[in-house]
């Protein structure tokens, strides 16, 4: 008998199907993903969870008709399986292959891109009140796993959900896991409801008397019956009547026909909005993964060899966990992100003194504020693509009062694989233009620690921004010093030309520099260090001798740390300049190295484009004023 899943090319293949059809349907799946996942990476047990989930929607909803809105989209792999993507599905997160999240452009069953959290409920409820204003008829659903239910902007969602009565269904897909153990009231009743002593021994009670009767399986109804009735009186569900939703659940997120049956429910019922409260598990199917779901939600599909640097993200750690030994004044703050941060070791010494806020990176930021105003110097780590959710508090209530709070922002640049929802490429453009803010890119893992501890003694808001990975490997300094705000560090002597650099592109920009001594051209390389505020006294300074200047940043060009160079520059007489970095348009999946080399961010590209550079400039002398 060959594979069930080989003979599936959409969603309505899926209908003809047997219950014991499907269950083998949904280990196949299961098998994809695990296989799949060890070659190219990805989000693995999110999906390993929503096999059967998935399944059952898929058969219940017309998709691509009816809309199905996942959130975040670590749960999406078997949708992606199920809707025709099976034959591509071995390029995921693969340069020109398929995205690790939902996304439009792909396919017309992902109803809405996304790769940040608690993003689908307010999407759907969109979708939902258009429907009704076109007078149109199909069916929205919105997938949420308890962790994304964590954020304020899904409370956003149900809110006005509740209010305007718009037929609607979300489906809480209650694993008991985010990416870090979910934290908070919402985490706390889910785990009651699923663990209550009271609903559980009535249960277990229940259905040893049943079976004990004659003919005990015709009277299942019964056991239903009181299951229903008893569930309402035990178990925590009020809060979704109390915001507009009607209920319905727990129900067993493996067994498809239960989840079906549910689903059926919500969709035929049109008075108000719907919750389906599923409980599955994160991992389901493959035993690493239950074990350690966190470390299975994501996975590289990479093979170390060899002695292993310690990334930036552990060199982040590691000085938080020094840096509060000696200073009391510190707190550390992370918004769901505590293992991928580098803080969980940190929280495991100092437990007191560091706070997962869940995935709320605007309470994240406004809460630190408030530590400062009361002599704290907060840390508050987030990835750069996700501080980007939290704009108006990094202005309004941090930078505005010119409070100590440092942004330690991990994941920025190029991140790679997780594609253009996860890019940190604007990190440098948004922050430069906030006053009272300063903005730090270390070159190396050294630096990292030496720019933490700057700005844990600043004394205003700093923002200390690093990539994904590892760095060039350069030795730890035990020892703490201030570095000088403002001030960069030239690094190698040229006359043809000078390259600034900022942050990672330092040490492609030094390697450049490198192999453009060996075919004849002096190239000066300057560490900037600070986007804002600049060394302008160093940067004029090699201007003036070189004559040439390029700067090389991991950032959009637009509004990034070229575009403060050239303002610094502007009417200084003779001086070309040209700028590489990432272009006007979002960067897709793949590795970083490839992605790096497709925007000549690389050392071969940096040395290339210096050449090229070099003869047009040689072509056109400069003007007065500036050039490029």
């Amino acid at each position: 008998m060959g594979r069930l899943l080989d003979n599936i090319g959409g969603p309505e293949d899926l209908r003809g199907l047997s219950y014991a059809e499907l269950a083998q349907l949904a280990a196949e799946l299961r098998s994809e993903m695990i296989d799949t996942t060890t070659k190219t990476g990805g989000h693995l047990a999110s999906s390993l969870g929503a096999a059967e989930l998935t399944i059952a929607l898929h058969r219940v909803f017309d998709s691509p008709r009816d809309k199905i809105v996942w959130d975040v989209g670590h749960q999406c792999y078997a949708h992606k399986l199920l809707t025709g993507r099976r034959d591509k599905f071995g390029s995921l997160r693969q340069q020109g292959g398929l995205s690790g999240f939902p996304d439009p452009s792909e396919s017309p069953h992902d109803a809405f891109g996304a790769g940040h959290a608690s993003t689908s409920i307010s999407a759907a409820l969109g979708m939902a009140v258009a429907r009704d204003l076109a007078e149109e008829d199909y069916h929205v659903v919105a997938v949420i796993g308890d962790g994304s239910l964590t954020g304020g902007m899904a409370f956003e969602g149900l809110n006005q959900g509740g209010h305007l009565g718009t037929r609607m269904t979300v489906v809480l897909n209650d694993n008991a896991m985010a990416i870090s153990p979910s934290v908070g009231a919402v985490s706390r009743a889910l785990s009651e409801m699923r663990l209550d002593p009271r609903y559980i021994r009535t249960k277990e009670e229940t259905i040893r008397r049943v079976r004990r009767m004659p003919k005990g399986d015709k009277i299942w109804w019964l056991i239903h019956k009181l299951k229903s009735g008893f569930k309402d009186v035990v178990l925590p569900t009020q809060i979704w009547e109390i915001l507009g939703f009607k209920y319905i659940g727990p129900v067993d997120g493996h067994n498809i026909p239960q989840v079906e049956k549910a689903l059926i429910k919500a969709r035929d019922y049109s008075r108000a909005p719907v919750l389906v409260h599923v409980i599955t598990m994160k991992g389901k199917g493959y035993q690493p993964a239950e074990g350690d779901s966190v470390k299975f939600h994501g996975v590289s599909g990479k093979v170390s060899t060899g002695a292993k640097k310690p990334s930036y993200s552990e060199v982040f750690g590691e000085t938080v966990r020094d840096l509060f030994q000696s200073d009391k004044r510190l707190v550390a703050i992370s918004a769901a992100m505590m293992d991928g941060t580098g803080l969980a070791p940190v929280a495991s010494e100092f437990p007191g003194r560091v706070f997962d806020v869940g995935i709320c990176e605007q309470h994240a930021v406004t809460f630190a504020a408030g530590l400062a105003t009361r002599g704290f110097v907060p840390i508050v780590a987030i990835y750069s693509t996700f501080l980007q959710r939290a704009y108006d508090q990094v202005i309004h209530d941090v930078c505005i009062q010119n409070l100590p709070v440092v942004f330690a922002i991990d994941r920025a640049g190029i991140v790679g694989d997780d594609g253009k929802t996860h890019q940190g490429t604007f990190d440098l453009s948004y922050l430069s233009c906030i006053p009272n803010l300063i903005v730090a890119a270390p070159r190396d893992e050294n630096e990292l620690r030496q720019l933490l501890y700057t700005a844990t003694r600043a004394g205003r808001p700093m923002a200390v921004r690093y990539p994904r990975g590892t760095g060039p490997g350069a030795v730890v300094s035990s020892e703490f010093r201030e570095l000088p705000i403002g001030k960069g560090e030239f690094l190698r002597d040229g006359t043809d030309v000078a390259i600034v650099a900022i942050g990672s592109a330092v040490g492609a920009a030094l390697e450049a520099s490198g192999a453009l001594a060996e075919r004849g051209i002096s190239c000066a390389v300057m560490d900037a260090r600070y986007s804002k505020p600049l060394d302008s006294e160093l940067i004029l300074d090699v201007a003036r001798r070189t004559r040439r200047v390029i700067t090389v940043e991991e950032n959009a060009l637009t509004g990034g740390f070229g575009a403060e160079v050239i303002g610094l520059l502007d009417g200084l007489p003779g001086i070309s300049f040209a700028r590489i970095g990432v272009p006007d348009q979002f960067v897709e999946h793949g590795t970083q190295s490839v992605l790096r080399a497709g925007f000549g961010l690389d050392a071969k590209g940096i040395a290339a484009r210096v050449e090229s550079l070099l003869a047009e400039f040689s072509a056109t002398p400069p003007a007065a004023g500036l050039k490029g």
